[in-house]
């Protein structure tokens, strides 16, 4: 091989380093008309075209695939790469964006009439509010100025409010898949009220993300009330037509959402009083009908008593009526037992000159009875005398 001959390899390598020296050719913006396109599972292929002329190029981005078309005008940014092992030559894509406003408005026309024949702005889909709001979530960029208009208003207002935040693109590519994984997750998330969807004003280009049909559709699904602020209030884009409510600035979407906790204030003490002075008016109320009620209560509870005072007074007259004729009735009954009981005294008939006779402890019957060998024992009225058998 003569010093003059390259290999394949090194005359590609060459080329390759020629196009990655040059500056100019770094993220340059290219225009033409699409077609060709194809794509694999982690690129898009696609060529842009002119009158004269056609540029292959790659997108790294998948999702791309939804957004261009055979014929769009697009302006591509990029750069060039040439391949060394296949010897070909690619435009690098990082970015597609429609040519022109006339283009871009044209396809918002056409998604919002075709969103609107399936229903997506209907009036009777929109959720309403919530009164007690405590939590909001707020799909946007955390790097801009819509974030910390939201907090300032929020928190000047109420101080109570929490403010998660889902931090997103609001323009670019990919930006509008960012925008609907944020509302899809807010969906599901418990802990907030209500989500805001918001960006700052700018052109029809800048607002693109928010004029796509994956953005309205998450929107639409969304479980919780969502509110659109997006741009400035001569900004209309497809989420307004699609949310449940439409602020016309972010700062305007935080005081529509939140209420002056200084007028909440002021409103809690008139009500405060007013229920005290109703308060007050129901105890004294119901003070006078307890008073009443006492006293009626003592009444009653005394005619009570005096019923109750005369019928035990009767009770005891008839019982102590009964119980006197009882007690003369048993008197006279023992008076009787007395003098029958009196009649077989033993002292009695021992005072008639009788006398009782008693032999080894046991009464003596008669002479039979007797032993002659122990003694006897007599009993008088008077006294008791021993005594010995002679005959």
């Amino acid at each position: 091989m003569s010093l003059n001959t390259l290999s394949v390899t090194k005359f590609n390598t060459i080329v390759k380093d020629i196009f990655n020296a040059e500056e100019l050719l770094h993220n340059i913006k290219i225009v033409g008309e699409v077609f060709g396109v194809s794509s694999a599972k982690t690129a898009v292929y696609f060529s842009i075209k002119d009158e004269e002329s056609s540029l292959p190029c790659i997108c790294f981005y998948s999702d791309l695939l939804s957004q261009i078309k055979e014929g769009d005008s697009v302006v591509v940014t990029g750069s060039p790469n040439f391949y060394v092992k296949s010897g070909r030559f690619n435009f690098i894509v990082s970015r597609v964006e429609p040519f022109g406003q006339g283009l871009l408005y044209q396809r918002f026309l056409e998604l919002k009439d075709k969103l609107a024949k399936e229903g997506i702005f209907d009036e009777t889909h929109k959720k309403p509010m919530p009164k007690n709001i405590k939590r909001i979530g707020v799909v946007t960029s955390k790097d801009g100025a819509v974030i910390q208009d939201i907090k300032n208003v929020t928190w000047r207002r109420n101080r109570a409010i929490d403010i998660v935040l889902y931090d997103t693109k609001v323009q670019g590519l990919g930006a509008e898949i960012e925008i609907a994984q944020g509302i899809e997750f807010f969906s599901q998330y418990g802990d907030v009220d209500v989500v805001v969807v918001a960006r700052g004003g700018g052109s029809l280009e800048d607002l693109a993300a928010y004029n796509t049909e994956v953005v309205a559709r998450a929107t639409y699904n969304c479980q919780k009330p969502i509110v659109s602020a997006v741009g400035h209030e001569t900004d209309f884009t497809i989420i307004d037509f699609a949310s449940d409510l439409r602020a016309p600035t972010p700062s305007v979407a935080a005081e529509l959402l939140t209420n002056d906790s200084k007028s909440q204030l002021t409103l809690l003490k008139k009500d405060v009083s007013r229920f005290a002075r109703v308060l007050e008016n129901f105890i004294a109320d119901k003070n006078l009908q307890l008073q009443n009620a006492k006293n009626s209560a003592v009444l009653l509870m005394e005619e009570k008593v005096e019923s109750a005072r005369r019928g035990f007074d009767k009770l005891v007259g008839t019982v102590r009526t009964k119980l006197d004729g009882f007690v003369v009735d048993r008197d006279y009954q023992l008076k009787l037992k007395v003098a029958d009981l009196n009649k077989h005294n033993p002292l009695d008939i021992l005072r008639l000159g009788y006398a009782k006779i008693e032999q080894n402890e046991k009464p003596v019957g008669g002479v039979s009875e007797l032993d002659k060998n122990a003694p006897i024992k007599i009993y008088f009225k008077d006294g008791e005398a021993n005594a010995e058998i002679k005959e």
